[in-house]
């Protein structure tokens, strides 16, 4: 749905030169035209318009000096820098352009008629005046000569495998005579120049020739191979052209043909069968076709056509016509009108080999045309909801407009098509956002005309309806209508006789008001126009566009682009230029667009689509080359977008890789945008999609869903982008219309959670406003079943980042019960009759589903049936009720209420067999009240209920209740039934404390026992725990005598001696077996030296303080100073080998740059997906993952992590290994300070003053070289060296992944805290100055 639109004119007039020019051909890499005239050849540059080289070719005596002369053909060939000249007396020259040589290379005595290279220039094929076709090298050495007509079909001739005559054959609508009929020959068309036409197919393989047949008169085409060898030969075709074009894909071979009553473009495949055609718009015997020309890359057929010479019509004319195809249906999208007088008529054009869009036209006034075009979409542009989303189709003399707000149709089917009396050429629709479906129609005679939606009564017969219409459907659409016809009034009336092209880019940017732009004749410059409508009074039909104000610039203006948000005009150079258009004064001024920076703007490279979009606040060009790379202002952001479109906030985007992304404008920047641009990686779900290959963006309807994408076969394609479903979603819930959102959700498959968790304020402070709204209790109740207490808001659709939206629920209650709650309040206000079904939901949804309460519902409906239209009767209510719930599940809270009428109503409409539940529940209606409730219960498994149905039954129970108690550890439960002081009690309490003592929990069970007064039970659970107070005193309410209460205390005594709890287990002995001097022992044992003391003076035994007391602490400080010795060897040890291991570590580094990272536990934080990562890396964690060795027990990691950090010289990770000894060293040596003080007091006091000086200075040597050696050995340097350096708010995985293998330090992060020196508390006072 594309149209071709010109973007430049290159002119060049009255070239100075003599003769009349015949043909032309291209020197592409000099970007100059060869024109052959009569008298020679002329070499011009027509940017600079100048004159390069002139050739004679009537001195050497090669063309005749009275002007006779013609030249057949003129070749570049770019490899010899040399020119091929073919004239029709026979003679191939060879003319070097730099020194004016020329060379005869060949001469043929017939003379020659056509002279034609093949597309890689290896070989060349003439056509001489005896029907002869003579193939020769590039260096002109023949290669064969055969006759233009052969007898023989060639080699793809058809093979007859015997399947019938052709008497007996189908002859379809010509009945059964066709096969009698003897095949008649038409001769050539009477215009017909009898001249050879010749065409290469593009790879240059085969090529095709358009001869008259001397026996049948009528013209036929023979296909050739590169050898020389006749292929095939086409079949008879009544009334076909001379014209003749081999598409340059290879694919078809374009001519023409005259048909009864019309004329047609017609295609023959290589074999020579027809195959497709289409008509052109002109009767029979008006036109004649001269030639067809296809252009680089297949896209476009031009056509060259001339009025045929007829009484009434002397003014004749030439054609131009360029043809486009999609979804099998030719379109015209261009016509150029030349005159066909002596100067203007067209002599020969051709298509630039190399742009495939340049067209070069060669007139016989010695003027030179050069015609650019490009690809674009011509579509409505409003943001709102009135804009019907138009695209306009040229096709000749219609406009096929299709209407996508309200119909997808298929090109080239239509919504309606605007019928005019001139091929058009351009379309544009209206600027202004209220009238956006307004268009005008520039046509090829330079008419405007404005068509306007709405105010007319009458229908307008220029306006036809395409597919919507006829068959008595009727159409909800009001097509345009004509409002007027504008002739455009030019400066000089010459300009439009010679460029029929004069104005392009026109922009319809107010009610009467227009831009344009023309290019200069005779300089690379443009202007441009402001069109204004000139008031008419003679006619009101035809009015008058003047030029009110016009601008001139310095270069070819390529783009024009108006932007009706900001009202800025931007214009492109050919250079890349943009620039400012200030049209809005009474003259047009132009200055150079300038970036946010205030820098000028220029693409790199020519842009064919440009838009100006404001991003950030700030306005930016956006610009799209024929290459796929985009550009914001000057910056390249992508360089594989196919095509892009603004609409409302967003810029929508189709790439390379057959995706669509869409990124909002609104409060972003220019850097976020580039970056989400460049990226491959698209973290928001709703940016990027998938779409077809070959996807282009067509429109998008505003205020809708709907993108239109069209397909590189034609058809159409609607989607709907998760970016602008979810933002039209977003405006309709904040301007509470929940119903299109909701129809939209629903069609979408988008989750309806999102009405709630969009805003949970507002939608529950218009909950009514929501129902009443929805008006439907199936989708009242849809929505109630898709919700869930996720907040969809943070999973699936995460709102834009300045989203004013609240995002967190109610913090007052868990969201379903709070929406549940809410709506059922708000239904139960407008109709609970006819909302029951969904009052019935709002109870099931609920996080703890309230069914007793909707089964009570039920059977009220059932007891009283209501009598209201909407109401819904038991019946209905439970049918919908078992669509939600289970069948079994909703059979069993029946049961649970302890209302058989309502068991037995639902159990009808189960499943269930009466024989199944009829016995039980006659067998339920015989128990007693609580025993039935109690066997209810204990069915469906609600064992709490089930005991304290129990309990009240009578003591006769309990046994039964006691073992239920136990069966489901229902103690806790139990114990609140019943009374202290009861029997029952004290029973749960000793079957609890069993049960406790079972789990091992001792003191528990021991609690439990003695709460009951089962004191013995008690003991031996606390003994069994090790609380020796509670043992005590159980020990004390059982009235132990003294032998058992001493043997206890000496168990007890031993077993917190085993758990060096010294103090305790001689309190134990001292108070309650009197046994003071094994409680002296035990506190000695635990260097518990002034408690020991203590005693030993409480029961005047001072014996043992030189028996047992001095013994002991000389002992002790022997052993700390054997230790202190030991921490202080261990410590120099590890020191000097850490800082030897740091050492070759700083070495080793720039030579082991490439070698492999050890891994350790910390290789799984880094990304797996890094660039960085090696092949064997990978490898390898893959291997070990995958290996044995993970699948074993966790003692097996265990014991492998303790083996990581290993002590062995030369492990990978020695150094942290050092650390962490070095630091467990100094911990362990921190903690004895308050050891050390109690037995250097101890030391003094017996006089060992000598003994305690020498363990007091050890102590503090060794403290004083752990505090000057931690600066040394946790080095601030060795700690940021070890650190990542990577890590920053700006770094990347790849940065820090590159980070960490440069430095190779191999630290992993979960021993961070290894490189935190440990903390020496200098504050303790722990020496005793007596001794310094």
């Amino acid at each position: 749905m594309r149209n071709l639109k010109l973007i430049q004119t290159l002119e060049f007039k009255d070239i100075q030169a003599p003769g009349k020019p015949q043909c032309f051909c291209l020197r592409t890499e000099q970007d100059t035209v060869l024109i052959g005239s009569e008298c020679g050849l002329i070499e011009v540059n027509p940017v600079t318009r100048e004159v390069k080289n002139e050739i004679s070719l009537v001195a050497e005596g090669f063309l005749p000096e009275d002007g006779s002369g013609c030249i057949v053909g003129v070749q570049d060939l770019v490899d010899q820098d040399s020119v091929c000249v073919a004239t029709a007396s026979g003679d191939v020259i060879l003319c070097n352009l730099k020194t004016h040589q020329l060379e005869c290379v060949g001469s043929v005595a017939s003379g020659i008629s056509v002279m034609s290279w093949s597309p890689d220039q290896e070989l060349v094929l003439l056509a001489t005046g005896q029907q002869t076709l003579i193939m020769m090298t590039r260096d002109f050495e023949p290669v064969m000569e055969q006759p233009v007509h052969q007898g023989d079909f060639g080699e793809s001739k058809f093979v007859t495998v015997g399947w019938g005559k052709k008497e007996t054959q189908f002859h379809g609508s010509e009945g059964r005579q066709a096969a009698f009929q003897m095949q008649t020959h038409e001769s050539a068309l009477p215009w017909d120049d009898h001249r050879p036409r010749v065409t290469w197919r593009g790879d240059g393989q085969f090529f095709a020739v358009s001869v008259v047949c001397p026996e049948t008169g009528a013209r036929k085409v023979r296909v050739w191979n590169r050898e020389f060898a006749l292929h095939s030969t086409s079949e008879p075709v009544a009334g076909l052209g001379p014209a003749l074009a081999w598409k340059p894909s290879g694919s078809l071979i374009a001519s023409t043909q005259d048909k009864p009553n019309q004329q047609d473009v017609v295609f023959f495949e290589k074999n020579g069968l027809l195959h497709g055609h289409f008509m052109l718009p002109f009767f029979k015997d008006e036109m004649k076709v001269i030639d067809l020309f296809w252009n680089a890359d297949s896209s476009v057929l031009a056509v060259w056509l001339e009025d045929l010479e007829r009484e009434e019509n002397p003014a004749l004319k030439s054609y131009v016509q360029l043809w486009t195809v999609g979804n099998y249906h030719w379109y015209l999208k261009q016509s150029l009108p030349f005159s066909t007088c002596l100067k203007s008529k067209i002599v020969s054009l051709m298509w630039d080999p190399v742009i495939p869009y340049r067209l070069h036209v060669l007139r016989q006034g010695w003027h030179y045309l050069c015609y650019d075009w490009r690809w674009t979409t011509d579509r409505s542009s409003g943001d709102n909801s009135s804009d019907l989303a138009n695209v306009a189709v040229i096709d000749g003399y219609k406009v096929l407009v299709t209407v996508f707000r309200q119909t997808v149709i298929p090109p080239p089917m239509c919504t309606y098509y605007l019928l005019l009396p001139h091929p058009v050429n351009q379309v544009t629709f209206s600027a202004h956002s209220k009238k956006s479906n307004d268009l005008a129609v520039l046509d090829a005679n330079n008419q405007v005309y404005v068509y306007k939606c709405g105010g007319s009564p009458s229908v307008d017969p220029t306006v036809k309806l395409g597919a919507v219409g006829g068959n008595g459907f009727k159409v909800p659409l009001r097509t345009p209508h004509l409002d007027k016809k504008y002739t455009i009034q030019f400066e000089n009336a010459e300009d439009q006789e010679v460029n029929p092209l004069k104005l392009t880019l026109l922009t319809w940017i107010e009610e009467d008001s227009f831009l344009a732009v023309s290019h200069s004749q005779s300089s690379p410059q443009s202007t441009v126009h402001s069109l204004t409508v000139s008031p008419s009074e003679s006619d009101e039909e035809q009015g008058q566009l003047t030029i009110s104000s016009s601008v001139t610039v310095d270069g070819i203006i390529i783009s024009l682009c108006y932007s009706s948000e900001t009202e800025s005009v931007a214009l492109q150079l050919a250079d890349g230029q943009i620039l400012k258009c200030l049209w809005e004064s009474s003259s047009l001024t132009v200055e150079p667009w300038k970036s946010p920076g205030g820098f000028p703007v220029q693409f790199p490279y020519p842009c064919t689509q440009i838009e100006l979009a404001v991003i950030g606040g700030e306005e930016y060009v956006l610009g799209l080359t024929d290459r796929c790379r985009f550009f914001i202002s000057d910056t390249e952001v992508a360089s594989n977008i196919t095509s892009f479109i603004l609409y409302d906030e967003f810029l929508l985007l189709t790439t390379h890789s057959h995706t669509c992304q869409c990124f909002s404008l609104r409060d972003t920047s220019f850097k976020t945008l580039q970056a989400g641009l460049c990226s491959s990686h698209v973290a928001n779900g709703e940016v990027l999609r998938k779409v077809e290959r070959g996807s282009r963006i067509v429109t998008v309807v505003p205020q809708d869903t709907k993108l239109i994408l069209q397909m590189p076969r034609g058809n159409l394609e609607v989607v709907h982008h998760r970016a602008l479903v979810l933002a039209q979603i977003r405006k309709w819930l904040d301007k509470l219309m929940f119903k299109e959102a909701f129809e939209c959700m629903r069609k979408l498959r988008i989750n309806l959670n999102l009405i709630h968790d969009h805003n949970p304020k507002v939608f529950l402070e218009n909950v009514e406003t929501f129902i009443r709204q929805i008006d439907s209790v199936n989708h009242i109740n849809l929505f109630f079943t898709e919700l869930k207490e996720e907040d969809v808001t943070k999973t699936m659709y995460p709102p834009p980042v300045t989203s004013s939206a609240q995002l967190s629920t109610d913090p007052a209650g868990k969201k379903l019960d709070l929406i549940c709650d809410a709506m059922r309040t708000a239904m139960e206000s407008i109709n609970p009759h006819k909302y029951c079904l969904s009052i019935l939901t709002s109870h099931v949804k609920k996080t703890t589903p309230e069914l007793e309460i909707v089964l009570q519902k039920v059977h009220e409906l059932q007891e009283n049936d209501p009598s209201v239209p909407d109401a819904v009767s038991a019946e209905e209510a439970l049918k919908y009720l078992l669509l939600l719930v289970d069948v079994n599940e909703l059979y069993d809270h029946s049961l649970g209420t302890y209302d058989f009428d309502l068991v037995i109503m639902v159990a009808e409409k189960s499943q269930k067999d009466p024989k199944e539940y009829l016995p039980f529940l006659n067998m339920l209606k015989k128990m007693e009240t609580n025993y039935q409730r109690f066997t209810i219960d204990k069915h469906l498994k609600r064992y709490e209920k089930a005991i304290s149905h129990l309990s009240k039954c009578g003591p006769e129970y309990f046994p039964e209740c006691l073992n239920l108690i136990k069966d489901k550890s229902l103690y806790k439960e139990a114990l609140k039934l019943y009374p202290s002081n009861s029997q029952q009690y004290k029973a749960i309490c000793l079957a609890y404390g069993e049960h406790l003592t079972q789990e091992h929990q001792h003191e528990t069970a021991g609690l439990v026992f003695a709460r009951c007064g089962a004191y013995k039970e008690a003991l031996s659970a606390f003994l069994a725990c090790g609380s020796w107070q509670q043992a005590l005193c159980m020990a004390t309410q059982l009235h132990l005598p003294k032998n058992q209460l001493i043997e206890l205390s000496r168990t007890l005594a031993g077993k917190l001696a085993e758990q060096r709890k010294h103090r305790e287990a001689a309190i134990v002995l001292e108070q309650y077996a009197q046994d003071y001097e094994e409680a002296v022992l035990l506190l000695l044992e635990g260097a518990a030296w002034e408690e020991a003391l203590r005693l030993v003076y409480k029961y005047n035994r001072l014996d043992i303080i030189e028996t047992n007391i001095k013994p002991s602490i000389l002992e002790a400080q022997k052993n700390y100073m054997a230790f202190l010795d030991s921490q202080t060897t261990t410590f120099s040890r590890h020191k000097k080998r850490l800082l030897v291991v740091r050492e070759l570590k700083e070495q080793a580094q720039p030579v082991n740059l490439d070698d492999e990272v050890p891994h350790g536990q910390e290789s799984d934080l880094f990304s797996e997906t890094s660039s960085i990562v090696n092949g064997s890396e990978m490898s390898g964690r893959y291997s070990h993952s995958n290996s044995r060795i993970s699948a074993r027990s966790s003692k097996n990691r265990r014991k492998a992590e303790r083996k990581k950090h290993s002590l062995k010289e030369g492990s990978p990770l020695e150094d942290l290994a050092l650390l962490e000894a070095l630091n467990e060293v100094v911990q362990s040596t921190e903690k004895l300070k308050d050891e050390i003080h109690c037995i250097l007091k101890t030391l003094f006091l017996f006089g060992f003053d000598e003994q305690g000086r020498e363990l007091q200075e050890a102590f503090e040597g060794t403290l004083q070289l752990m505090e000057t050696s931690l600066p040394e050995i946790w080095t601030l340097t060795y700690q940021h060296n070890s650190a990542i350096s990577g890590l920053g708010p700006n770094s990347t995985a790849n940065s820090i992944m590159a980070s960490y293998q440069q430095q190779k330090t191999s630290v992993p992060v979960i021993d961070a805290e290894l490189f935190i020196p440990p903390k020496m508390d200098g504050r303790t006072q722990w020496k005793l100055s007596l001794l310094e």
